[in-house]
């Protein structure tokens, strides 16, 4: 969750997030007549990887009956011994070690993801419909997309995207009703589109602009400075960055962010990520000059972050050690000689500064408030924490100083609730939104009451608002045209019971004119970890597959902050198996309300959601007919062995703990493929560039589907190239996985994509 404070964002480590395109961020059904639907080109073409061999897999209804050859996936003699707290030593074979090589250093590995995309390819290109699913979301996703603007001294700057550009272009205006003008366009980067804006931080005059770029979807950046007067880059390069934000200094002369040491040659995508440390870069200099601010060598596991306050004079400093807990330190900026104040330490707690007014600090902290509270401290006094806002029924997510005012975000029942305070606490009003949704922004000066926010909804995408926080009044600042009606479309939230009596919320979504008729095909998604929510927001891939006649669930399971600390604790560590059985109960609620069954339902999940996907996959194959897990992570015994997973054991635990290993590999989505069952259709997600879930884990997982007898539906994987974990991936790219991903699910659902789109 970003940590606010204006004139920086100070993110605690998201290690996946799922990628949803929000506009914020810039963001009749009947079974499908199977007989002679499906025809494959002959699969006969293998590429030998190694020794073993290829599976011949039957695909298709019984009238559909066509021969899928998988390539062959070599195994090797590797053997890991574990120690089981029940169990006591424990070896594991882990027949497919080889598969976690870069692709871009090992021939074997780019050969074998050649095979494997080219079996894909082709299974793909012989599905109905999917033709006509890629040219209807290209006009869906034809709209004119704005981000909430950043406001600095007269200058407003925001995203811009005029519908189908890879990239959203970075652009200023001078005064709120001035022409805007492009100042960064990441699509004249790169000839595919695939490098990208990785933030922007205009500084305190609005003279500069820093930004970061990503290349190829990989979490490295690099860091670049923009005169904005001129439009000239100046020959600042900062390299290595990852997981940082940058914060100018108050005169404007340098910013602060963190970075790591140089990977070795060949190890950049793959390499543990260790020894971050925050520094000072003055413009104008080299990055050899940077000034080193707080590291810790002996602890080279510790993250860091750094913030500047709205007033210049303070350097907020977080560290974690892993995605939950951080500690909080402040440096006086005034003073050469000053060393760091803690506020909070250890990293038990999560807390959020909020902003200062002098010497008093406010945060949002969830110490003794699972729901969260914020809180005042006084430098001269920072033991002490005057509760401001108290923790109330539902979470805190989120508070902005703005105006003299505090303007607190809520989750209430996984809707957006916002209200503003005085610095006291007490409340003025409530910001009164469009209705039942996620408002986003907030973000702006202590001295200023401007603000603004983007609301959004599953049938609407971001409106964007300007906020007067003294007076309440919003007003509308940019609303996209649309290719559809949102009222074509209806909205319901249903509670059902999951593990141990706890109330479980769910979206269901859909056309009009679709109605439960025990056989409609439904997608069901969710996350399900990280302490990370998931909001009734719009996504237009999700309103094509709603606009095709599927229906669309999302299910907010515990592992989230949907309820606050107490829902996350609820769904990791030694908790993770609720997580799964509150997806499943999901599927089975939406078959107990007449909507579907297990022969129409697909699921679907990326990076800690796809971990989500292959579990419940193997848990129960019987309760779904295809499955669609994303990036995800699927050997829980080797996951804290490469780039970020380090950070992942504080949600799940290490597999070197003998009681988590037991805990660990008992839902191992790697280690638990069920033989001689009806396993659903799959179709996996990678890409060969991640590298905060490395695509090993989708490689190794795919290979032992293939090579188990999981029935006779296919069971495939497609590798993007020269693309991450979602992050920055060009419009086109995702537009042509989408078409893929939706043909597939909807053959293997029964979605009839003989009948026209509803195209409004």
């Amino acid at each position: 969750m970003p940590l606010p404070v204006d004139n920086f964002t100070l993110p605690a480590y998201v290690p996946h997030q799922t990628v949803i395109i929000q506009e914020r961020n810039m963001k009749r059904a009947t079974l499908l007549p199977l007989a002679g639907m499906l025809v494959l080109a002959a699969c006969g073409d293998q590429v030998a990887t190694g020794d073993g061999d290829a599976r011949e897999v039957v695909v298709g209804a019984a009238h559909t009956q066509e021969r899928l050859n998988y390539p062959t996936t070599r195994t090797v003699e590797q053997i890991d011994t574990y120690q089981s707290a029940s169990r006591g030593e424990v070896e594991v074979a882990d027949p497919y070690r080889w598969l976690e090589e870069d692709v871009r250093v090992s021939p074997e590995v780019a050969a074998w993801v050649t095979a494997q995309n080219a079996v894909t390819n082709r299974y793909l290109e012989n599905l109905p419909g999917r033709p006509m699913i890629a040219e209807r979301l290209r006009e869906l996703w034809n709209y004119e997309r704005l981000s909430t603007p950043a406001a600095r001294e007269g200058r407003y700057f925001y995203g811009y995207n005029d519908g189908l550009q890879d990239q959203s272009v970075y652009m200023v205006r001078d005064g709120l009703d001035g022409e805007g003008r492009a100042l960064i366009d990441p699509n004249e980067l790169s000839d595919d589109g695939t490098v990208a804006l990785a933030g922007t931080w205009p500084s305190p005059d609005g003279r500069y602009v820093a930004y970061m770029l990503q290349d190829g979807g990989s979490d490295w950046r690099i860091a670049q400075v923009i005169d904005v007067e001129t439009g000239e880059a100046l020959e600042d390069r900062i390299e290595w960055i990852k997981f940082s934000n940058l914060s100018w200094a108050k005169d404007g002369s340098g910013f602060f962010y963190s970075r790591y040491p140089q990977p070795e040659a060949g190890e950049e995508f793959t390499s543990l990520n260790l020894n971050q440390a925050i520094y000072f870069h003055a413009l104008g200099t080299d990055q050899s000059e940077d000034r080193q601010i707080m590291a810790d060598p002996e602890n080279p596991e510790v993250s860091w972050r750094a913030g500047v306050s709205d007033d210049g004079d303070y350097l907020f400093i977080a560290s974690s050690a892993g995605t939950d807990g951080n500690a909080i330190h402040i440096l006086d900026l005034t003073d050469e000689d000053a060393e760091p104040v803690a506020i909070f330490e250890g990293f038990a707690n999560n807390h959020s500064p909020i902003g200062n007014d002098g010497e008093t600090f406010f945060f949002l902290t969830d110490l003794d408030a699972p729901n969260q509270r914020v809180v005042a401290v006084d430098l001269s006094d920072p033991s002490t924490l005057t509760d401001i806002i108290p923790a109330g029924e539902f979470p805190i997510t989120s508070a902005s100083h703005i105006g003299g005012h505090l303007v607190v975000q809520s989750f209430e029942d996984v809707r957006s609730v916002v209200r503003v305070h005085t610095l006291e606490g007490d409340e003025v009003r409530e910001v009164e939104l469009p209705g039942l949704g996620v408002a986003s922004g907030f973000n702006g000066r202590p001295d200023s009451p401007e603000t603004f926010y983007s609301f959004t909804s599953f049938n609407r995408p971001g409106t964007i608002y300007r906020y007067d926080v003294e007076t309440g009044e919003s007003t509308l600042f940019h609303e996209a045209p649309l290719t559809f009606d949102p009222d074509d479309y209806e909205v319901s939230q249903v509670f059902y019971e999951s593990t141990g009596g706890v109330q479980v919320p769910m979206y269901i979504v859909h056309h009009r004119d679709v109605t439960p008729n025990g056989q409609q095909p439904t997608l069901l998604f969710g996350y399900g970890g990280f302490n990370i929510p998931m909001t009734p927001a719009f996504d237009v891939r999700r309103l094509q597959w709603m606009e095709m006649g599927g229906v669309f669930a999302l299910a907010n399971i515990r592992g989230g902050s949907e309820y606050g600390r107490d829902w996350h604790d609820g769904g990791r560590l030694a908790n993770k198996q609720n997580v799964y059985d509150d997806f499943i109960n999901a599927a089975e609620h939406l078959v107990e309300l007449g909507w579907t069954s297990p022969a129409n339902i697909a699921i679907e999940g990326r990076s800690n959601g796809g971990l989500l996907v292959g579990a419940v996959a193997n848990q129960r194959p019987d309760l779904f007919a295809a499955a669609l897990p994303g990036v995800g992570v699927m050997d829980m015994l080797r996951f804290n062995q490469f780039t970020a997973g380090r950070f992942w054991v504080s949600d799940y635990g290490s597999p070197q703990d003998p009681d988590m290993f037991d805990v660990l590999y008992a839902y191992s989505p790697l280690h638990t493929i069920p033989q001689g069952e009806g396993y659903p259709a799959t179709l996996v997600t990678t890409a060969d560039t991640d590298d905060r879930v490395v695509p090993s884990h989708s490689f190794k997982y795919i290979a032992a589907l293939q090579a188990t007898d999981t029935g006779n539906a296919p069971t495939l994987i497609r590798i993007e190239t020269r693309a991450g974990h979602g992050a920055g991936t060009p419009v086109s790219m995702l537009i042509q996985e989408t078409a893929d991903k939706w043909a597939f699910i909807a053959f293997h659902t029964g979605l009839d994509l003989s009948q026209p789109q509803r195209a409004e």
